[in-house]
């Protein structure tokens, strides 16, 4: 996935798995030849044996090997861990677009829990969480050295209940509280909006089961090729989702050649997915739209379009996420989260920690953007719920989004993707025009 919630759900390894528990005390003899991983279950035994006789309290078998085996997964990076049997049937709802909770995404960057995207129109959307926020505390309980899934569990729960996180963010000076009331998550990932005649605008919100298909309805509605001339793409705070999703979307705006690669160790994780000529595909020019909250399928989608010169690429730097889970299922009902491959673009890039370069780099024109409608926020009623600055609730405040407005010019320019990238090497009079 990927991210926490980025998984390969399409492509389970649904293969008989044997789980091997090693009982030390039935080992009457030892190896003549005591290879470094005999020493090292040796080694293992004797921990597990002095903490059953020694801790505190009593602690079973079973919670001693699993908690081996979510150290063993977790010292490997952020993204691989042990699924208990319930952990296994909630990453089996988070694809379906339905779940309860506060709507966030987080990951582990350095051992911190991060946030990467909060879901849109979600409690923590609303009560302004933002990609790359620390979140220091759970309810007063400190996040240091806590799993993903732990903190997943501790923000979840019934509709209506509320959870305090505390959080630091780039530029504060002390911790803020934030305190969210849980509800259904209602993931809706597609969004749409007419920008002027012939220019539309469509928000993807994350990739799900359904983005594909509800894609193609969106730009069916709001005219398909032959009225629509141009296209704002929006990935920012899109999170990622399912792979295959990322595949099916891009495919929709080219027709032949490589989206998407990966590689791993196993002869398996090395995958290649391609355009297919058959299907539905699009002629119109596309702006796509990132931040440092696009990770993982939606890089997929920007990578691709980029490396293919069929979309120019507008906005910030995004997250770099570009390892691959795959879901590995255990014979108990448990299973494996397990980084297995690192994706790559058409032309070889690998993202991971470095992100998608946009074409246009708006950095200092977003900071500046929204440092100023921060400044307007403090003067209305904090009473009010906040407005989402990725989704505007009307042309005119969408219009107003200084990426969009920068896309929106490009597609009625008659600068083709190329020729832009080109200017943009050597600068010319309509680049800088177009900059300004």
């Amino acid at each position: 996935m990927f991210s926490k919630r980025i998984k390969i759900l399409n492509a389970l390894i649904f293969s008989s798995f044997f789980v091997f528990i090693i009982c030390f005390n039935s080992l009457a003899v030892e190896p003549a030849s005591k290879s470094p991983d005999y020493r090292e279950l040796k080694m293992f035994r004797q921990v597990m044996e002095i903490v059953r006789k020694n801790y505190v309290k009593d602690v079973s078998d079973k919670e001693l090997i699993q908690g081996a085996i979510t150290g063993m997964l977790q010292s490997l990076d952020p993204h691989s861990s042990f699924l208990t049997e319930e952990m296994f049937k909630e990453l089996q709802v988070e694809t379906k677009g339905e779940f309860g909770g506060l709507g966030i995404e987080i990951t582990l960057d350095g051992g911190v829990l991060t946030v990467v995207s909060p879901i849109e129109d979600t409690p923590a959307f609303k009560a302004g969480i933002k990609p790359g926020d620390k979140i220091i505390k759970i309810n007063g309980e400190s996040t240091k050295n806590i799993t993903l899934h732990n903190a997943v569990k501790q923000m979840r729960g019934p509709k209506g209940t509320k959870v305090n996180i505390t959080v630091m963010r780039e530029g504060w000076t002390k911790f803020r509280d934030f305190t969210l009331t849980r509800d259904i998550i209602h993931v809706h990932s597609v969004k749409k909006e007419t920008l002027e005649p012939g220019y539309q605008y469509i928000r993807l919100v994350n990739f799900q089961e359904t983005t594909d298909s509800d894609l193609v309805q969106a730009i069916k509605e709001l005219g398909d090729d032959e009225k629509i001339k141009g296209m704002v793409l929006d990935l920012r705070n899109n999170p990622g989702g399912l792979l295959d999703q990322a595949v099916k979307v891009t495919n929709l705006f080219i027709t032949k050649g490589l989206i998407v690669y990966t590689d791993g160790r196993v002869k398996d994780q090395r995958m290649e997915f391609r355009a297919s000529q058959t299907g539905k595909h699009y002629k119109f020019k596309v702006a796509v739209l990132i931040n440092e909250g696009s990770a993982s399928a939606s890089e997929i989608v920007a990578g691709a379009l980029q490396d293919h010169d069929r979309a120019l690429i507008f906005g910030t730097k995004s997250f770099g996420k570009a390892s691959v889970q795959t879901i590995i299922p255990l014979d108990n009902g448990s299973g494996l989260r397990l980084t297995t491959a690192y994706y790559y673009t058409p032309k070889g890039r690998h993202i991971q920690k470095t992100g998608i370069q946009p074409d246009l780099d708006l950095k200092q024109e977003v900071q500046k953007q929204e440092e100023e409608e921060i400044e307007a926020e403090t003067k209305q009623d904090k009473k009010k719920e906040k407005k989402s600055r990725y989704l505007k609730e009307n042309k005119a405040e969408l219009e107003k989004d200084i990426v969009v407005k920068k896309a929106l010019e490009w597609l009625k320019s008659d600068v083709t993707v190329r020729k832009f990238k080109q200017d943009n090497e050597r600068p010319s009079q309509e680049t800088a025009a177009l900059k300004n």
